[in-house]
């Protein structure tokens, strides 16, 4: 599903017309964006956590080169889901495939 498809599916099946959902999705992505960019994590109860990981500085290898590189300890932005999500994803039996940009589903 793409953000277009997730527009059309919110605004079906509460009436708000597709521009306002959009609107109000691209802002919650920035919201999301700009606190995990401030350090500071998101918690929604029943749906899941938005949180920065650390990552430990270590050595890497530029494999063209073959030279080491340091890679200072860095954040990362991670979505880890409550446990009702996890419940409701297990209870599938097959995930539908992915599709492209431009095929239709064959809902």
């Amino acid at each position: 599903m793409r953000k277009a498809d997730l527009v059309n599916k919110i605004s079906d099946k509460t009436g708000i017309p597709k521009v306002d959902v959009l609107v109000t999705l691209e802002t919650m992505f920035k919201e999301v964006k700009d606190t995990l960019a401030s350090g500071e994590n998101i918690y929604i109860r029943g749906f899941g956590s938005f949180i920065t990981k650390k990552r430990a500085a270590k050595i890497g290898r530029n494999i063209k080169k073959n030279v080491a590189v340091h890679i200072p300890e860095h954040y990362i932005p991670a979505f880890k889901p409550a446990k009702e999500f996890t419940a409701e994803v297990k209870k599938l039996k097959e995930p539908k495939p992915d599709q492209g940009p431009g095929e239709d589903a064959d809902d």
